[in-house]
């Protein structure tokens, strides 16, 4: 049970080393590249860039990118590679798809196989997938430089080029090649249709899909190419792309803390940061494995032994009386765990391993239905998105923990009575305040759109199940949302589909159009305050180091700043924690009233 987590954290971290190092190189051009690369580097480079312009250059990038995906979304139906002749798609599904994209979250309000055309798959979903990421990299170099003490930022279409030509691409060749060596399927052909071994038609989807999981994992993007994610079996074939899967998730991300210290020439301080991701890290993983795969189910415990009630206002007194006799005394062995909703090939651990590993993260793929999970090892992937540092995506994971560094230093310089100081330089009124803004953005953009939709039937009537599990059924969106990984409990009317619709889900456009603001303004407003506070720092003269400074590579910073994401994320979310999966788990089972 324990085997597969630990073997994915060794082997990731044992990995991520070289590949940071190269990072490192790459971003700092220091990797000799064939000259025709070098020349295009040269066209593309506009000149050094402060962060000021840097963050325009990034967001004129991502308005353009927007206009290419809405014109190609909105037109599917009649551009090329529609073998399977798909329709117009609803203006809010595009709103929501484009900004869930543009901003590396990949939540899905469609089901890819059946809602998008294989150019749509390639040229909006796949293109998104590969630059979103490389921003989130480019953006973190542009901040180490800073940091670092470097007057200009860079430049942000030579940081683009780097990483997306240089890393994205390369690295999802060589996993697309291994996934298809796995058994998934690449093809430009439409839907196979077979006679199955019952005598009955089916219609099979197939399409590019080794091509679009590769980046899917590489850049913590997530979004699937069929509606199931990696519970597909054309998605997840067969143990060895369980493995692969599971290991590209946290491979950028690890890499990226290597990538920092080599740049920043400053390895120790690194190692801390790696080693309190890792403790976080773990320690969720192993959290949601405990509390489901050596727990069982206790809604079919509850359902078996006992008839319970919930709330219903049409009923007499206010509640409904629930029996399922069908199941009662039914010989079904929960030694195993909660087996709800997993995809048991790979073992029992295999489902919550990776609901920790895509959460930490802000991948967003699945291999289980986390609405199936638990409830206190739901508070797993609630609690990864919450704090959104456990190496979280490419390159934005990093500058988020950054943010906590600052908050720390801050806190440690009050009471030792010393400006704080971080890298040499004073950390004052200007740069707390931007943390400030880059932290405090997170909660807002969960908590208060969460507290709407409960208020509103936007929200009542969107819900699969009653009570506490409904309410983290919404704040699971609205978190998914705001930590930009695109996962979900999977119990909400979200989908609305093709313009011609007929039978929409209920209030299913509110919850494309609020998820979609939410996700935009969660991916730049913690992109752009960090690029202003790194800028603000390069421009300050270095402070002496003396036997009164904070270092903030010993043991004892380290636990000053895991004490300071443990306290800041309890005083923000621990309230809604409780609300939802901790009550799901103490009220009445099987959810609670």
């Amino acid at each position: 049970m324990w085997t597969l987590p630990i073997l994915f954290i060794t082997a990731t971290v044992a990995l991520s080393i070289p590949v940071g190092i190269c990072l490192a190189k790459i971003m700092d051009g220091q990797l000799r590249m064939p000259s025709l690369f070098r020349r295009v580097e040269d066209r593309l480079n506009t000149g050094p860039q402060d962060w000021k312009q840097y963050a325009i250059s990034m967001l004129l990038w991502n308005m353009l990118a927007f206009v290419v995906g809405f014109l190609v979304l909105q037109f599917q139906a009649y551009l090329p590679l529609n073998a399977d002749h798909k329709g117009t798609l609803s203006p809010t599904t595009v709103f929501n798809t484009l900004c869930s994209f543009l901003s590396n979250t990949n939540l899905q309000h469609y089901s890819g196989e059946v809602h998008l055309t294989y150019f749509s798959q390639l040229f909006v979903i796949c293109w998104k997938q590969f630059h979103t990421p490389a921003i989130g990299l480019a953006v973190l170099a542009a901040v180490i430089r800073g940091l670092r003490g470097d007057r200009n930022m860079g430049n942000f279409y030579v940081d683009l080029w780097r990483a997306t030509v240089y890393v994205m691409v390369p690295l999802s060749a060589i996993v697309c090649v291994l996934l298809m060596a796995g058994g998934m399927p690449m093809t430009l052909e439409g839907n196979a249709t077979v006679t199955g071994v019952e005598g009955a038609e089916q219609v099979i989807a197939r399409g590019p899909v080794a091509a679009i999981v590769a980046v899917k994992q590489l850049g913590t993007n997530g979004g699937g190419f069929f509606g199931p994610n990696s519970t597909h079996p054309y998605e997840n074939p067969n143990d060895w792309t369980n493995f692969l899967e599971c290991l590209c998730i946290m491979l950028l991300p690890m890499a990226a803390v290597i990538m920092f210290g080599r740049m920043l020439k400053n390895m120790p301080h690194a190692v801390l940061i790696f080693g309190v991701m890792l403790v976080l890290f773990a320690s969720f993983t192993g959290w949601a494995v405990y509390w489901d795969s050596m727990y069982p189910n206790p809604a079919l415990t509850a359902h078996a032994a006992q008839s319970y009630s919930i709330a219903d206002a049409s009923a007499e007194g206010g509640q409904r009386t629930i029996s399922l006799p069908e199941i009662e005394g039914l010989p079904v062995d929960q030694e195993l765990g909660n087996l709800e909703g997993k995809e048991l090939r790979f073992g029992t651990s295999a489902g919550p391993t990776w609901a920790g590993f895509t959460t930490c993260t802000s991948n967003g793929s699945v291999n289980c239905m986390h609405d199936s999970l638990n409830p206190l090892a739901g508070i797993t992937p609630l609690a990864g998105m919450w704090l959104n540092c456990n190496f979280g995506g490419v390159g934005v994971g990093l500058i988020n923990m950054l943010i906590y560094l600052i908050v720390a230093v801050f806190l440690a310089g009050l009471m030792v009575g010393r400006t704080p100081e971080y890298l040499g330089k004073k950390v004052e009124a200007r740069e707390v305040k931007l943390a400030m803004l880059a932290l405090l953005i997170h909660p807002l953009m969960i908590l208060l759109p969460t507290g709407l939709f409960c208020a509103l039937e936007w929200g009542a009537k969107s819900t699969n199940n009653p009570g506490t599990h409904g309410f983290s059924e919404i704040l699971y969106e609205f978190t998914s949302s705001s930590a930009n990984n695109g996962s979900g409990f999977e119990g909400l009317a979200d989908t609305y589909g093709f313009a011609d619709n007929t039978a929409p889900g209920p209030y299913s456009p509110h919850w494309d159009i609020a998820c979609g603001l939410v996700m935009v303004f969660s991916r730049f407003i913690p992109i752009i305050a960090p690029l202003a506070f790194a800028g603000s720092l390069a421009m300050k003269k270095p402070t002496p180091f003396t036997s009164g400074t904070l270092r903030t590579d010993t043991l004892t910073f380290g636990f000053v700043l895991l004490g300071t994401i443990i306290l800041v994320g309890a005083l923000l979310f621990l309230p809604a924690a409780v609300l939802g999966p901790v009550a799901e788990h103490l009220g009445p089972l099987p959810f609670g009233q």
